[in-house]
């Protein structure tokens, strides 16, 4: 039973509440459909679990959420607090664009939220400085700004392992994954589709360039998109970005048509998804998700097994301020030049 978010890969908790499923301290579940998520109490998102005996977990949480007083309801979607602090989110039928508000609404809001309150801590760290008893000397803050700007810069914002497939179900070597930095994030373009209509995407690093396409694209996209969605956005703009899905009738259609848009730069190169819209990077978000999970339940969950697998295997790694040393083959390998 793993216990690692496949988004974060944060730790995602325990309970003692429903004892064929000890994890995690948010449960969602569709007993119709007999599929449970955890909710990752940090990032909010929701992790599809891949339990061969995930009928029981889902039957006991359905006993649990009857017998629990409902904090909030519709029509087809209800959340129950159990007094030992577990939450329920029972999902009936809800069409696609509820389902998906309900998903992701909470995460895309508290990111908002946590955006417009961080000037005013910065403003409230800056009086506290200037608030000192004794001066600071101009050349000590200077340095230290400068060496919280080369962080800022040089930090592992995002570990994704490439080449390797989760059906060979082999241990991830630290080789094998490739940590990005925020300049990447900020350099991530969508590719059109090409012959065979598989997603692809393109990052920089320094003057070169790499170029990913299939599956690894995927990987590489949901780890790096929330980094550029850390501003969230309201209930209304979570709502635009549902109906761009909406529109397109697939998370995968919705990948390819962004993927088509024919806004490029002066240089010919594909627009920079940090220059979309608010909803529709949200969207695209919304979508890798929605996809990575289609696929995983078309393959009976065995892959999603190996992917928590795989997750739990990434977040055991140390992170690195710096890239690893097999980064430059790795760019060698999968990267052109200008």
């Amino acid at each position: 039973m793993y216990q690692t978010c496949l988004f974060c890969k944060k730790p995602l908790g325990s309970n003692e509440v429903i004892e064929s499923f000890p994890v995690g301290r948010r449960l969602a579940f569709d007993s119709a459909k007999g599929r449970l998520w955890v909710v990752c109490t940090r990032c909010k998102r929701w992790n599809l679990t891949p339990l061969e005996e995930r009928w029981e977990a889902v039957e006991a949480c359905e006993r649990v959420f009857r017998e629990t007083p409902m904090r909030a309801s519709t029509e087809n979607v209800g959340i129950a607090r159990h007094r030992e602090g577990l939450d329920l989110v029972r999902i009936g039928t809800p069409e696609r664009g509820e389902f998906a508000a309900w998903r992701y609404g909470d995460q895309f809001r508290i990111r908002y939220r946590n955006a417009a309150f961080a000037p005013f801590v910065g403003l409230g760290i800056g009086m506290a400085v200037t608030s000192l008893p004794l001066a600071v000397p101009a050349g000590v803050a200077a340095t230290s700004m400068g060496a919280a700007i080369a962080w800022h810069r040089m930090r592992t914002v995002a570990k994704v392992r490439i080449g390797g497939d989760a059906s060979d179900g082999g241990p991830v070597e630290p080789s094998d994954v490739v940590t990005f930095r925020i300049g990447a994030v900020r350099s991530l373009r969508l590719l059109p589709a090409d012959q065979e209509s598989r997603f692809g995407i393109e990052v920089n690093k320094g003057r070169r360039k790499a170029r990913f396409v299939g599956e690894n694209a995927r990987r590489v996209a949901s780890a790096l998109v929330p980094k550029l969605n850390e501003r969230g956005g309201p209930r209304r703009t979570v709502q635009h970005a549902v109906q761009e899905i909406e529109s397109a009738g697939h998370p995968d259609r919705f990948l390819n048509e962004v993927g088509k848009q024919g806004d490029h730069h002066r240089d010919g190169a594909p627009v920079q998804v940090r220059y979309l819209s608010r909803p529709t990077r949200l969207a695209l978000e919304m979508s890798l998700h929605e996809e990575q999970e289609r696929r995983a339940l078309e393959g009976e969950l065995w892959m999603l097994e190996q992917a928590w697998k795989e997750a739990e295997e990434i977040a055991a790694i140390s992170d690195n301020l710096l890239l690893p040393a097999g980064t430059d083959a790795f760019f060698d390998r999968y990267g052109e030049d200008d």
